[in-house]
């Protein structure tokens, strides 16, 4: 493995990750919800509204992106993000966290895909491309360490303010400097570095066409479904750790005398922080995990990703929390073992000029299998209580994917 170049744009792609990763809210968003009065079904609701969101302005963003500018629609994102982080902080009721969701979804699909593809363009443009996935680990962890952070400083936010709003205002800070970073990006990082038209003769239709050239191809769908479906599980259901660490912080004997709200912000904060450091490392971890198990990994992984959520849930349901909440960890380390793996191989399938295009059709179909999770998470949790949903909704992906993989392999052999 050939040693990385650490250089100026290495250091902003770094810090890109890390500024977008300090999102306060994150470490309380259910429990601020929660607080809110909202039930989970209305939870699972605003969450399927935002990944529907997501949906319809996945492929339209991605490919706004590659025929206009990726540093243009980062920008867009960003903005739709700091908007939606200051109706969070006013807001009071379902049909205004609704107003939130939709911006917030909005600047997730301008966003998804595009600095991915503008990495892998750097690397082309540098000749480094065997170094895909080792350079995007990296940039990825440095992402962990930034949720790591977020989650310490949220935690000690919601200690001083012994409430969950003010969080909201504080995560636009980091928005605002990302807002400069991108703008400090080359200018040969805007658009591929693939396309031989001038910027003016681009044109969405040679997008498309090329686009849909690509999407057909059956390699390239089989990565783009088995990269999404454990994302968009984790991604629906990874909020929901935050009920699960309540009940944690509470057999915690400290902080005794102080506030219950409080006490509970700086534990969940510390647990938080401890969870993306491991989750950082996974993310280094994925280069060497790759090179052992090659096309096995987005399989295996998916597996052992769903098996963790059945005994989480089982363990939660048998009120032991420490052991549900170690396990529910095993999904997020999976996580970031798998996004570095096959964003590479995915890289490696697809043309530059249009990666941004496909990474968008890959969220667009994660954002489809996010909505029904979420939906049904909510449900569930309301109905059974919230171990119950973890494994029922767990024990449904692992066995569809079981099927749909003999299914697979009985087709092709015939």
């Amino acid at each position: 493995m050939s040693s990385l170049v650490k250089d100026k744009q290495y250091f902003k792609f770094c810090s890109y990750g890390f500024l977008k990763n300090l999102r306060f809210f994150d470490a309380f968003f259910i429990l601020f919800l929660l607080d809110k009065g909202l039930s989970f079904t209305q939870i699972g609701i605003l969450y399927a509204v935002r990944e529907i969101l997501i949906n319809i302005f996945e492929i339209p963003s991605g490919i706004f992106a590659d025929s206009y500018g990726r540093k243009n629609s980062l920008l867009a994102s960003f903005f739709f993000y700091i908007f939606s982080f200051l109706i969070f902080y006013t807001a009071h009721d379902f049909w205004f966290f609704l107003m939130a969701f939709t911006l917030y979804g909005m600047a997730d699909a301008f966003r998804s895909g595009t600095h991915k593809a503008m990495i892998m363009d750097y690397l082309k443009l540098n000749k480094r491309e065997k170094q895909k996935v080792n350079y995007y680990g990296h940039t990825r962890s440095c992402s962990q360490k930034g949720s790591a952070i977020s989650a310490l400083l949220a935690g000690l936010i919601v200690f001083y303010y012994g409430n969950y709003n003010s969080i909201f205002i504080f995560s636009v800070i980091p928005y605002l400097l990302n807002l400069f970073l991108i703008l400090s990006y080359p200018k040969n990082l805007n658009l591929s570095t693939v396309h031989k038209k001038p910027k003016k003769n681009l044109k969405i239709g040679d997008t498309l066409k090329t686009f849909f050239k690509i999407i057909r191809q059956p390699s390239v769908l089989k990565i783009i479904n088995t990269s999404a479906l454990h994302t968009a599980y984790q991604r629906a259901i990874k909020d929901y750790i935050q009920p699960l660490m309540l009940n944690v912080a509470l057999l915690i004997p400290l902080f005794v005398d102080i506030e219950v709200q409080k006490k509970n912000g700086l534990i969940i904060g510390v647990i938080y922080f401890i969870i993306y450091l491991l989750t950082s490392q996974a993310s280094k971890f994925a280069s060497l995990f790759d090179q052992k198990t090659k096309r096995k990994t987005s399989y295996i992984t998916l597996l052992y990703g769903f098996f963790f959520g059945i005994i989480s849930g089982i363990f939660f349901v048998n009120e032991l929390w420490v052991l549900s909440l170690l396990t529910f960890v095993g999904i997020y380390i999976i996580e970031n073992i798998r996004k570095p793996v096959l964003t590479g191989i995915l890289a490696d399938n697809v043309p530059n000029d249009i990666l941004t295009s496909i990474l968008s059709a890959q969220s667009l179909w994660k954002t489809i299998i996010t909505a029904l999770i979420a939906l049904l998470m909510g449900i569930l949790a309301d109905h059974f209580g919230v171990g119950a949903a973890y494994a029922i909704v767990s024990a449904i992906l692992l066995l569809s994917t079981i099927i749909a993989n003999r299914f697979t392999v009985n087709l092709s052999s015939t």
